[in-house]
């Protein structure tokens, strides 16, 4: 069976695994201590909502949501920025519990709705949101610029 929670401070070290090998998907190199304070420092200034998904008591997915507004509709959104369930642990209803449970969270804090974005690439996902209601944007295309980082961000 499979449980989801908020995480919270205590939560760092099952988390921080989870967040790593997320990164590493997206082929970032691994670096946890930066991980650790880089999740600390959401946590701790409330700017993300954490939830974790957990079986017989191993963390084994989490997901982030990031608050934002909608100008246009005057009301807040969230973003759902980070998924992520360890591969040992796929196909058993994690990803979906973990979405279940970022949907009910924006909707008991009176949001208009979550956004996610993922990798044209990455259709095991695309598919996942999709049968469970997630409609692909056809209306807006999606710009970014990059801002000079550091090398290690």
């Amino acid at each position: 069976m499979i449980e989801v929670r908020q995480a919270t401070r205590e939560d760092i070290d099952v988390l921080v695994p989870l967040f790593e090998a997320y990164r590493q998907f997206y082929r970032q190199a691994s670096v946890p201590a930066l991980a650790r304070r880089f999740l600390l420092d959401r946590i701790g200034g409330s700017e993300s909502v954490i939830i974790l998904a957990f079986q017989d008591d191993a963390a084994i997915g989490f997901t982030q949501l990031y608050p934002s507004f909608s100008s246009v509709a005057m009301a807040r959104i969230f973003i759902l920025n980070d998924l992520f369930v360890a591969p040992q642990a796929r196909g058993q209803g994690a990803g979906l519990a973990l979405l279940d449970a970022s949907v009910e969270y924006a909707r008991s804090v009176g949001a208009l709705r979550l956004a996610l974005s993922t990798e044209l690439t990455n259709t095991v996902a695309q598919q996942l949101y999709e049968r469970h209601g997630w409609k692909r944007d056809t209306t807006f295309c999606v710009y970014q610029l990059p801002c000079e980082r550091s090398s290690t961000g």
